[in-house]
């Protein structure tokens, strides 16, 4: 999954952003030389070092989100899904790593089949490894850097194995100019075929690096399947993914609320990541900010306004051990009156009034009347991205909600049939915020 674009969001992100930056705030980073990562094997585990010191990957895909609280909660690494992500350089990236104590595992752009990309073109792809390098040779020697991702589930969609020739070739410029980081690619699951070609034809990768979502509590055995007892990094993990929930009669996939989310990424981490004692180099959860894939809500560790979801909450203690002084408010789940709630396949009439009761369990404040709420109705998205790519937010339907309130919000239905999302979010005064949403339509 990525983000393409520059969405809401991340104009937000940039106007709240303050970062700690130890010594002088213009010192150059690059004065200091490339930090030394190496991935070694001893007493029987494979980790990686930098600098001599060992580095398990407490980390998170950060590139619109406010990438300076991964290291305030715990975190030691960022991820990116491409050198330029058209707010910010790569150097800028790096440097913005280094101010706030982080490495980054740097992606590099890799354009994929399902795209149209021809991995039989051969100019296309020497053009390609040209433009890749001239990245490489600008960011090498930043030390901040810790690797480079080399493409990001190129295997999605695709026939051509001649595209791992490539991710090759690249993996062994960078090991000619670069002899300081680490080079892996990012696959969408381990399938056994996609697995041996790399092993038997990518020699100049380190590891290889996953991405999956609800069956990553199933790594262990799919590992064993794709024959792979090598070191890996988890790229991306998270909620469980639009594709691996049911679905209303209509097709529109149900969401967990933030509190079931929060829940689920304590027990992968606990379960398939850090049970991995052996190969397992560390992650990266995915997403450090928010992105509107089916809601604007799915994947995101954040809002759109910034705020921290429970997820925030639990990466914390996750990474630190401890957990933070106020908890999210916790939405259990909502239904409405008369009519059910996410799983019941909800039909309204048009242009009525509705009331729409939420469970909260609020963990941080003893009154739950001083948390706040508000809701939005929004109709599903038309236009759907695959794997990750950008996808239009549609818009908040103005008028609709009536009043908005921690246990209840009033809202007006619709005019127009079609299919709708009812959103409610309950936040405290600490930037905490838990979502919930109930798919409905009006036939």
């Amino acid at each position: 999954m990525k983000s393409i674009r520059i969405t809401r969001y991340a104009i937000i992100s940039l106007l709240m952003i303050s970062f700690y930056i130890p010594g002088n705030a213009h010192e150059d980073p690059m004065k200091y030389g490339p930090s030394r990562v190496e991935l070694k094997k001893t007493d029987g585990r494979y980790r990686l070092f930098v600098n001599g010191e060992e580095f398990w990957v407490k980390g998170a895909g950060c590139e619109f989100g406010p990438c300076d609280l991964v290291a305030l909660y715990g975190g030691n690494s960022i991820r990116t899904w491409r050198v330029n992500n058209g707010i910010n350089s790569g150097r800028e990236v790096l440097d913005q790593a280094w101010e706030n104590g982080l490495m980054v595992m740097m992606g590099l752009d890799i354009a994929g089949e399902r795209h149209g990309f021809d991995y039989d073109d051969e100019a296309a792809v020497a053009r390609q490894l040209k433009n890749i390098k001239k990245d490489v040779m600008e960011l090498k020697d930043h030390p901040a850097l810790l690797g480079w991702g080399i493409g990001n589930e190129l295997n999605h969609r695709y026939t051509n194995m001649r595209v791992w020739d490539a991710v090759n070739d690249i993996a062994r410029m960078i090991r000619e100019v670069d002899g300081n980081s680490v080079v892996t690619t990012m696959l969408a699951g381990f399938a056994p075929d996609d697995v041996k070609y790399i092993k038997d034809n990518c020699p100049y990768l380190d590891f290889l690096s996953v991405q999956m979502y609800a069956d990553i509590i199933n790594l262990e055995q799919r590992l064993e399947e794709a024959g792979y007892d090598g070191p890996y990094l988890v790229t991306e993990w998270g909620a469980t993914g639009h594709w691996e929930m049911p679905a209303t009669e209509w097709g529109s996939p149900i969401e967990q609320s933030s509190a079931e989310k929060a829940d689920m990424i304590r027990l992968r981490y606990e379960k398939a990541i850090l049970s991995d004692k052996t190969n397992c180099l560390g992650s990266y959860v995915f997403l450090w900010g928010q992105k509107q894939e089916r809601t604007p809500t799915w994947y995101g560790l954040f809002t759109e306004e910034g705020e921290k979801t429970e997820a925030v909450n639990v990466m914390e203690y996750l990474w630190t051990g401890k957990w933070p002084e106020q908890m999210a408010p916790r939405l259990l789940d909502a239904e409405i009156k008369d009519k059910g709630g996410r799983f019941d396949n909800v039909k309204l009439k048009e242009d009525v009034l509705y009331s729409a009761f939420i469970e909260v369990e609020n963990s941080g404040n003893k009154n739950i009347n001083a948390l706040n709420a508000r809701a939005e109705i929004l109709p599903e998205p038309t236009e759907l991205s695959d794997g990750g790519d950008f996808e239009e937010r549609p818009g908040s339907i103005d008028g609709l909600i009536i009043s908005a309130a921690p246990h209840e919000v009033i809202f007006q239905s619709p005019v127009q049939k079609g299919a709708y999302r009812l959103f409610i979010y309950v936040s405290d005064d600490n930037s905490n915020t838990g979502t919930i949403n109930i798919p409905f339509l009006i036939p």
